[in-house]
């Protein structure tokens, strides 16, 4: 679903008014947090999609990193997952247990295991799972609490959007996608781990609405401006050649038109750039406000952990929406 055809559904739902779920729809958050009679919490997330790569196993891979994201954008720790299989019964039952296979491998990675589940027949292929974890309300990480001069952290590049689209459409083939493939099949654990380290304000993981989706999440839930330089925000080179003729998917087009009144950008900023900004990804990486004094120290222990093209990206600000410069 677009981010607008979402808000408009969303607003027809009542919100929960029970004290003990501490997040919820109301700012679209990547889980939900769940106080127990214990006083412990839990956090729960469910994300599942079409196919974004030819390959089952890989695709049930990407599907379960994708899924166990939310919780480690929250600094959740995932305890345990269901599986959401909606598979054609008229293709090979050994096809579908790839796919199962390549998520139960990712989840064992993860340190977790995958208890049960549903699966339906349905004409169009889609996979997921339903994770649930723990989480410390007093450390949790959510949309709000970004604040005016914090530096903003991006964990992972983008481009995986463009990407997959051109890979399903036959411009590229799996030996050119494998830097966005790789990419997309890294737990977000390892970076969460690092940034755990330090006093992280607002956080979010980067899927469907793209960087500029989800950075407006945390722009208008903590009430602040975020200034985005547009050159140090990390995109795979494969991504920045195949913007220049595309296609991009359909979502980072839904993407651009609800962010239209949102972001504002220099006068000559080319329309593939913005593009890029808004493309819808897959298992992308965390989004992390923080102080600009420990901006630097972050990146040098990311980097240290593998993740070598993390980068500070831009700052907030007084004011709303998200201003790009270049």
């Amino acid at each position: 679903m677009s981010p607008a055809e979402l808000d408009k559904l969303l607003s027809s739902v009542t919100a929960n008014a029970d004290p003990s779920l501490l997040v919820g729809i109301r700012t679209h958050d990547d889980a939900a947090v769940y106080r127990l009679p214990s006083g412990e919490a839990i956090i729960q997330t469910v994300d599942f999609f079409t196919p974004v790569v030819d390959d089952p196993y890989t695709w049930g891979a990407i599907a379960a990193a994708n899924s166990l994201s939310d919780i480690y954008a929250m600094n959740g720790r995932p305890l345990f997952a269901l599986n959401i299989a909606c598979f054609p019964k008229k293709l090979p039952m050994e096809l579908w247990c790839e796919v199962l296979r390549g998520g139960a491998d990712k989840a064992r990675e993860a340190g977790i295991v995958i208890a049960g589940g549903h699966t339906v027949d349905d004409a169009e292929p889609k996979y997921g799972l339903v994770v649930t974890g723990l989480i410390d309300p007093r450390t949790m990480w959510t949309h709000e609490g970004a604040r005016p001069g914090d530096a903003l952290v991006l964990t992972k590049p983008l481009g995986s959007g463009i990407i997959s689209t051109a890979l399903r459409a036959g411009k590229i083939n799996m030996e050119d996608a494998q830097p966005m493939i790789q990419i997309m099949l890294e737990l977000n654990r390892g970076a969460a781990e690092v940034l755990s380290r330090f006093e992280v304000h607002a956080c979010t993981d980067i899927t469907g609405n793209g960087l500029l989706g989800h950075a407006a999440e945390i722009a208008r839930t903590s009430k602040v401006k975020l200034e985005v330089s547009f050159a140090r925000v990390p995109i795979l080179d494969l991504a920045v050649s195949l913007a220049e003729a595309g296609p991009f998917p359909g979502g980072t087009w839904a993407n651009r038109e609800y962010l239209q009144d949102i972001v504002s950008y220099p006068a000559d900023f080319a329309e593939k750039n913005i593009l890029l900004l808004c493309d819808a990804q897959t298992s992308g990486g965390l989004l992390a406000v923080l102080p600009e004094n420990q901006a630097k120290e972050v990146i040098f222990e990311l980097k240290k952990a593998g993740m070598s093209m993390s980068a500070i990206i831009g700052r907030a600000l007084k004011g709303e929406g998200i201003e790009i410069i270049s």
